[in-house]
């Protein structure tokens, strides 16, 4: 056998729309369940999912119906840039989400969370559900969407660009939260972008 045979990349081999389908269900769980254990301490998260918390805090709607509001405007920019699949994967992702969060407290009851704890491993949960979404070309748009285009384009890390923009809108957060729940966010914040720098990288993850 030549080096160059036995050096040979994998074939890439597609996911079928059957995986896509139990992908998206699995990932948005996990990261429902994230939700909830920050929700339980009060605290917040990244994206568009931080700026639905201020606002669901702020004004008592639903997390579920401000999520999905928020992420309207951006399937222009996943239809233009990432396709027809990946923004109607994203909308199921989104619309799912938005409705298991509305019912969550039936599922899944919390009496007690203490916030660092439901900080670090509500960001492990959520990130794991992400890094779940993203390896089927899916996301729950807003940065999500933005993160992989230009992870795309220019190679940039999602979870990296991810991680920066989600600590600016927590450290925005403080114009109406206290700061110490801020800093539990932080820490949420960096716990679930840990996970996509350190398990999302192109070319090290073969399928699609």
């Amino acid at each position: 056998m030549s080096t160059t045979t036995a050096n040979a990349a994998p074939a890439m081999v597609p996911h079928t729309r059957t995986e896509d389908a139990v992908a998206i269900g699995v990932g948005v769980t996990l990261i429902s369940v994230g939700v909830a254990f920050l929700a339980s301490a009060g605290l917040l998260t990244g994206g568009m999912a931080g700026l639905a918390f201020v606002l669901h805090y702020a004004t008592g709607i639903g997390f579920g119906k401000l999520f999905f509001a928020l992420n309207l405007p951006f399937y222009w920019l996943a239809l233009r840039k990432l396709g027809l699949a990946f923004t109607l994967k994203t909308f199921a992702a989104v619309a799912l989400l938005s409705v298991l969060s509305e019912l969550q407290s039936q599922f899944l009851q919390i009496s007690e969370l203490q916030p660092l704890y439901a900080a670090i491993t509500g960001g492990l949960i959520m990130g794991m559900g992400f890094l779940v979404l993203f390896r089927h070309r899916c996301s729950l748009g807003g940065v999500g969407i933005m993160a992989l285009y230009l992870q795309d384009r220019f190679g940039w890390r999602a979870g990296k660009v991810q991680m920066a923009v989600d600590c600016c809108i927590v450290l925005a957060a403080l114009v109406t939260v206290e700061p110490l729940r801020v800093l539990w966010s932080v820490i949420s914040a960096v716990a679930l972008n840990l996970v996509l720098a350190m398990n999302h990288r192109p070319g090290r993850y073969m399928a699609v």
